[in-house]
């Protein structure tokens, strides 16, 4: 196979002091990634071009072997806990000795590329991959360095993706043969034992997650971003089911990003270079842009073709139901790029309320915001999970706690501070249940919550009467265009009010319940915000 070589670095893995016997294929072009994953039968090439790959027996991330060398950069500003595990740093060095080893007599891809679209906070990356799949995933969710930026690139963090290198846990101090490990001091991630792609997405995320806000005074969040004709920037925040891809898809406003940003005191910007969506029941109407970014140069993992075909049958839940696809954000027609903006004028809280309790739309104040910030609540229903068979409770802090190095404090007070400095609007937007639980009442209509966002984007809902939900305290609009009016108080569409009011009491004991464990790292201005009753 034909490759053309950079010769700017001679050898790209000087830096680790690894010599391989194998060929280190470096930064190479996506058409000749897709040859060399075919050649090497790493996947698939489907009906319209794309790659299919499979992640093996992790088909998603492994939060419980994630880990973070315990060292004294990390010792008193990590959250240590079941999210953050402490490694030892001794034990991290020995097994980056023996992955080298393991790494020598194989073929490797190399990849620089970068974390950040403000250049301002970028992060340089150099991606070492066992897989050829693995550096087309990075080409494709990392951002793109130029032909002259690639001539004296210098990287700042490196990542060691080996799926076929498992850990010895007698030894090597990990639970399990696989394991992802953050090294911040000596700015690297380790990942063996696992070929899910999405671990060096999300372990890049986790890194920003520290250095942004602890050294930078940068909020990094979890969440899509897009911006209007007159340059109005929109945040959506939101978990799993609650619409945040829906809603920040917008044919009238320009995409910044779908997944992971940062708030400087100029603006918004992305993270990274593309898109990584799940794509079960995938249809080209439900999801028009998704499906037409599924094209040479994009991958889809764990999917499965049609019989007798090379068509993917997006239906399929054989292999999981976290299938997915990685593609560039220029896939998308009405990208932004640079994927950079102005300070958010909107931000949009997503929650899918089972329970029927929350508001279509609340506006919240200073308080409310960082104490629902803190919370990230929407509630799971039968059919998203095996074993639920009625509506669970989920609170994930920040809307992103598997990624928080530092405690959801330190970034609720730096969103509470940009959010009163700029006079940034929040909402809390119930995309679940009205009229009564699940099971009783009905999903709100997609055509409501498009027009309660664009009437608090547009400023229509600025100078209407607005009311205090008796317990929540935030304040809801009594009236909305294109909204029944009905529609907007939950409470009146109940069939029974005092069922309501104890659903509703019910729900607020469980926000309380859940932010105990938050009150003592909390600030009088986030604990104002906890429900009345």
């Amino acid at each position: 196979m034909q490759e053309q070589v950079l010769e700017t670095q001679i050898d790209p893995l000087s830096f680790l002091d690894l010599k391989t016997s194998g060929k280190v294929h470096y930064n190479l072009p996506p058409a000749a990634l897709v040859e060399h994953a075919l050649a090497r039968k790493e996947g698939f090439l489907t009906s319209t071009g794309a790659l299919m790959a499979d992640t093996g027996k992790f088909t998603g991330r492994s939060p419980k072997d994630r880990y973070i060398v315990l060292d004294e950069k990390t010792k008193e500003s990590v959250w240590w806990g079941d999210i953050n595990i402490p490694f030892d740093s001794d034990k991290f060095d020995a097994l980056l000795e023996k992955m080298k080893v393991f790494l020598q007599d194989r073929d490797l891809f190399v990849r620089d590329a970068y974390a950040g679209a403000d250049p301002n906070h970028r992060l340089n990356l150099k991606v070492v991959n066992t897989w050829a799949w693995h550096n087309l995933f990075c080409n494709n969710m990392f951002l793109r360095p130029s032909k002259v930026e690639l001539e004296n690139f210098e990287h700042d963090f490196t990542i060691i993706c080996a799926p076929g290198f498992e850990a010895n846990p007698e030894t090597d101090g990990t639970k399990n043969p696989n394991f992802a490990i953050l090294n911040l001091s000596k700015r690297m991630i380790l990942i063996g034992g696992t070929g899910y792609a999405g671990e060096m997405k999300k372990g890049i995320f986790s890194v920003l997650n520290f250095l942004l806000p602890h050294e930078k005074q940068v909020l990094s969040m979890h969440c899509s971003a897009n911006v209007g004709k007159d340059q109005d920037t929109a945040i959506f925040f939101g978990l799993s089911g609650t619409g945040k891809t829906t809603l920040s898809a917008d044919p009238n406003r320009s995409l910044i990003g779908d997944d992971e940003h940062g708030w400087t005191e100029s603006g918004v910007f992305n993270f990274e270079g593309g898109c990584y969506a799940k794509v079960i029941d995938l249809t080209r109407e439900k999801e028009p842009e998704i499906w037409d970014a599924i094209r040479f140069g994009a991958i889809v993992e764990n999917t499965r073709f049609k019989p007798d075909s090379r068509e993917v049958d997006f239906e399929n839940k054989s292999i999981t139901e976290n299938t997915r696809t990685a593609y560039p954000i220029n896939f998308i027609p009405n990208a932004l790029s640079p994927s950079t903006s102005g300070i958010p004028q909107n931000i949009f809280f997503l929650t899918a309320d089972a329970f029927g309790v929350i508001p279509p739309i609340s506006k919240l104040n200073k308080s409310q915001a960082m104490y629902h910030f803190i919370s990230g609540y929407t509630a799971k229903v039968a059919g998203t999970e095996m074993g639920i068979t009625e509506p669970k409770l989920t609170f994930s802090a920040c809307f992103g706690a598997a990624f928080l190095p530092l405690h959801p404090t330190e970034y609720a007070t730096l969103f509470g501070e940009k959010m009163e400095k700029h006079e940034t609007n929040v909402w809390l937007i119930n995309t679940g249940w009205t009229g009564g639980a699940y099971g009783t009442g009905s999903r709100m209509k997609l055509s409501y919550t498009r027009a309660m966002i664009t009437a608090a984007l547009e400023g229509k809902l600025d100078k209407v009467e607005y009311k205090s939900h008796p317990i929540f305290g935030f304040q809801v609009p009594q009236t909305c265009p294109n909204v029944p009016a009905e529609v907007l108080n939950p409470r009146n569409t109940w069939e029974n009010l005092e069922d309501y009011d104890r659903q509703a009491s019910t729900l607020a004991k469980a926000f309380r319940d859940n932010f105990k464990k938050f009150e003592d790292f909390a600030t009088a201005d986030i604990l104002e915000g906890s429900p009345l009753g």
